[in-house]
């Protein structure tokens, strides 16, 4: 499988709510970076923050921007557009540089702004 594949393999999971098919897309060692915690999060420290958002939200839709192979992976920008249980619409705009091993993710460093997820957190 290509990079271009995994990467549309693991938006298609995200988007059906697939956690399971989802962590299969990661090495067991990947490291998931966001750029407004500065912090580095095991798989299975994503896929929990994942298994949140779904349990809020009845669908998520990514808006591919741009999606290209580069060397040792990929880059993708995307919004990614969700409707939470309230049938509010909620949009978040980001950017991944995914490295890819062994044709898995091995390490993400995404760029995204979370405040759209306000009201989310304080619940």
């Amino acid at each position: 499988m290509g990079a271009l594949a995994l990467a549309k393999r693991f938006i298609e999971a995200v988007e059906a709510g697939d956690i399971k098919t989802a962590q299969r897309c990661f090495t067991k060692d990947a490291g998931i970076w966001h750029n407004y915690d500065g912090k580095v999060q095991t798989v299975e420290e994503n896929m929990t923050t994942l298994q949140w958002m779904m349990d809020k939200a009845k669908s998520r839709e990514y808006h591919i921007k741009r999606l290209e192979q580069i060397k040792g992976g990929y880059v993708q920008q995307h919004i990614l557009r969700i409707t939470d249980n309230k049938d509010e619409k909620i949009e978040l705009f980001a950017c991944a540089l995914v490295s890819v091993r062994d044709n898995k993710i091995s390490y993400i460093e995404e760029y995204i702004d979370p405040s759209p997820l306000a009201s989310w957190l304080q619940e």
